[in-house]
């Protein structure tokens, strides 16, 4: 079988894009593991699948699996795809899409200039719904990892997050700490983590490493989710700017029970067909 795909980056951080509406795809596991393998595959960091909707109030549904495999709840980088993916292949005319995802129904709006709006939702900051194992809700929580007290944030956007102040994220031990705190005990789920370097109330630098992915060039769900975490200790406004690697993202939180927005860029970068 021959399977239709696309390539695509949300500020280098790739994906792979399946039609699953206008053709047939069982995804597996084993199956995304063999398209995101960078050597014997196609390469990416995940793996997007578009789909019909299973109920009638959205228009689309997509799923999303890690380079292991994993299928995971939310993508901020894919979902910009998402949008620019299902216009550029006619699947749909409209600029304003409500897409189901594992969590819930999230909002798109392709603006002008390449640039796709994404409603990522109301965070989500009670432990027991992050995943996290704490006895209360707070700002920051201490972790123990490998003999250190370190002091994060935690928040899901749909997916969840462990939010890291430093002094520089050229020199933060991303290697190292991203994975001994992805695996922590206390996330029962494992979790994204954030390496943010505060430049003024207004911009941050950040590295993420993403749970079963390693560190990518962009992460948006990890942008929004660390300027939630600074906004919430009262270091960062409403509107920040998010220097990642592979770009910027702008990203809008107005406070607690407001929904997070973010807007970015989306790329093609090709397309193919690979035989499975």
């Amino acid at each position: 079988m021959l399977l239709r795909f696309t390539k695509m980056h949300g500020l280098g951080n790739d994906f792979v894009v399946i039609d699953g509406v206008s053709q047939a795809i069982a995804m597996t596991p084993v199956l995304a593991r063999k398209l995101a393998d960078r050597h014997f595959g196609i390469g990416c960091d995940q793996v997007l699948v578009v789909e019909p909707p299973s109920r009638h109030d959205v228009d689309f549904r997509y799923r999303i699996f890690n380079q292991d495999g994993n299928e995971v709840e939310q993508c901020g980088n894919g979902a910009r795809c998402f949008a620019k993916f299902v216009r550029d292949r006619h699947l749909t005319g409209k600029s304003t899409l409500r897409v189901e995802t594992a969590t819930g129904v999230i909002m798109l709006r392709v603006k002008a200039n390449n640039l796709i709006e994404v409603n990522m939702g109301v965070p989500i900051l009670t432990p027991p719904d992050i995943p996290f194992v704490a006895d209360r809700k707070a700002i920051s929580y201490p972790l123990s990892v490998d003999g250190k007290e370190l002091s994060i944030s935690a928040v899901s956007m749909g997916n969840p997050h462990a939010v890291l102040t430093v002094s520089d994220i050229q020199t933060a031990p991303v290697d190292t700490l991203g994975p001994a705190i992805e695996c922590h005990h206390c996330f029962p789920q494992r979790v994204n983590v954030g390496f943010m370097q505060i430049l003024n109330r207004q911009q941050i630098n950040l590295r993420v490493f993403e749970r079963g992915a390693g560190e990518t060039l962009a992460c948006g769900s990890g942008a929004c989710a660390a300027v939630v975490a600074g906004h919430l200790q009262d270091l960062l406004d409403s509107s920040v700017t998010v220097n990642l690697p592979g770009g910027s993202l702008q990203i809008e939180w107005p406070g607690e029970n407001q929904p997070v927005i973010m807007s970015g860029p989306a790329t093609t970068v090709f397309h193919g067909r690979i035989k499975i």
